[in-house]
This record gives structure tokens, sequence and C-alpha cells, in this order.
């Protein structure tokens, strides 16, 4: 089916906005082109919290989650992923609150460095976050009145996780499914099988609204979810026929693939043309010549 994305969001700024029962959503003042109109943090429960992405190193968002709270107990901390507008306020929340702080596992990338790369994305990275729990896939997590499961969605970072509130099919999506938009996937942080592994386990579940980390709730996922993996294959087949009508390089075919994208986004799509390739390669439909690389040069194996 066609991906219709949903761009109609009221970020709401310092307000606490009711988005489920026992459940309400801050939106950081940190908008972008990756970021949307910002990032969103969620506080589950009523007497005793939850906080799930505590958001950007950003003081306004901090207060506005501080109010919130109304000086009640904090008793979790949940991240879904270590890029610098989920995870950095949560040592000052942590501390605040004296809650455990719960997420897959600190910031790595996706596989390791090859000989010479040097890694785009490590200014988006909080390398300083470390869980007090590290999460297994499927681990339940209970407080006081709510239980969310970690559900491991590797894709948009190594570490990514949704997590699941328990009875109510809400899932909070993160980065990993997007109303307004795809994810990026940029090797080495990330890894398009990963990512497409994730779609598929998500796509066995029956939820009924994702939460995510920008933009508006998305009700019904499923169909939106087929949606998000017919777009990959689509633009995995894009490239491949460009390669096989004789762009060699990644830039090349990120000029005919996404000639209609704003090119000030030609560097991510560039990533994202490499995650595939990477996928392309490690399942023996494209060729190397040289490497893997941004820079590489690819053709039909």
């Amino acid at each position: 089916m066609p991906l219709t994305f949903a761009t109609a969001f009221e970020p709401a700024y310092g307000k606490a906005v009711p988005v489920a029962e026992g459940v309400l959503r801050l939106t950081a003042n940190n908008p972008g082109p990756f970021t949307f109109h910002g990032t969103n943090s969620y506080i589950v429960g009523r007497d005793t919290l939850a906080i799930i992405d505590p958001g950007p190193e950003d003081d306004s968002h901090f207060n506005a989650l501080v109010g919130a709270i109304a000086g009640r107990t904090v008793s979790h901390i949940f991240v879904t992923h270590t890029h610098r507008d989920h995870s950095p306020l949560t040592p000052r929340l942590k501390e605040l609150t004296g809650a455990t702080v719960l997420a897959e596992g600190t910031h790595r990338a996706a596989r390791p460095l090859r000989i010479g790369e040097i890694n785009p994305l490590d200014d988006s990275a909080d390398i300083d976050f470390a869980p007090d729990v590290a999460l297994a896939d499927d681990e339940l997590t209970r407080g006081d009145g709510w239980a969310l499961r970690a559900i491991h969605t590797p894709g948009h970072t190594a570490n990514h996780a949704a997590f699941a509130l328990e009875g109510t099919g809400i899932v909070f999506s993160g980065d990993h499914v997007m109303a307004w938009s795809t994810s990026i996937v940029a090797p080495p942080d990330g890894s398009m099988r990963d990512y497409m592994n994730s779609l598929d386990r998500l796509l066995e579940r029956d939820d009924t609204v994702y939460l995510p980390g920008h933009g508006a709730a998305l009700e019904e996922p499923a169909p939106f979810l087929a949606g998000l993996r017919e777009h990959r294959l689509g633009r995995e087949a894009a490239i491949l026929g460009r390669i096989k009508t004789g762009d060699r390089t990644i830039p090349d075919i990120v000029r005919a693939v996404y000639k209609d994208t704003d090119p000030r986004l030609h560097g991510a799509a560039g990533l994202s043309v490499l995650a595939h390739v990477e996928d392309l390669v490690g399942r023996g439909l494209v060729a190397a010549e040289g490497g893997i690389a941004i820079d590489g040069v690819y053709r039909i194996a």
C-alpha cells in the first residue's frame, strides 16, 4: 500500500498533553529536519511514574518535566535509544528523582568500523549514557499501576528498543516508527537488515497505537508498518536499478533516487543508500570494488 505520512502536529512546548489514559506527552523545543517539531518525552502512571525518553539537554524541557511530575515519585526512566535528542537529560532527572534507568544498553555501532572509516554520526551519539539496568528482549518491568515490556528494535541504532504498555495496545516506538517520516538508518550506527527484521517483528504484533519519539500518535499501525516495509523494498529496488543502469557511486544514486528530496538532506540520504548497499552486498546481490564505503564503487554481483 502507498505510504502516507501525517504531518499535522501541535507540539504545545512546555505543556503536558494527555495522549492516553495515564500517559502524558511533553515535546522538547528542538525542532529540525531530523526531529520534526521536537523530541517527545512521555510520563506514564498516576501516583508513581515512569518517564520515557527524558530528551535533550535543555533547561526549559527539564523544567517542564519537573512541573508535570508535580512532586510525584518517579520510579523508572526508560530510554529508547542514545541519540542526543533522546537521552542526555537522563542524569539530571535521575539525580532529582532517584529513579532507576533502563534501556537496551549503551551506545554502540551496529558493526565495527572498517579500516580508515570515520563515523560521521559520532556527534549525534550520547556515548556517556549508561543504564542501571540493561533490558533483555521481552523483559517486563512492573511499576505502580503500569507495566512496560521491552521490544528490541535495532536498526535506527543498534541499541534501539520500543516499550509496550501492557494491557493497553500502546507501544512507545521511539524513532523506529514515526507517523511523520521514515526513520533514518545510517551505518555504522544503524543497520538496514536489522531495521527490516525489526519491522517484521512489529508486524507480528497486534498493537493498536504507537506513541513515537517525534510527531503525533500513529493509530492502527499495522498498515503503516506494511507501508514502511514496502517503501524500503522500493528504495532497494530503485538502488539496484540505478546500479544496473550504470550508476556506480552512492552520490550518483542519491541524485537519481532522491531527486525530489531537499538537497540539504542528500548527505543523510547517502547514508541511507549505504545502509541498503551494505545489505545488498551481504546478500550477494551487489559487489563492492575496493570495499564498502560511502565513496565506494559498486556493481551488480
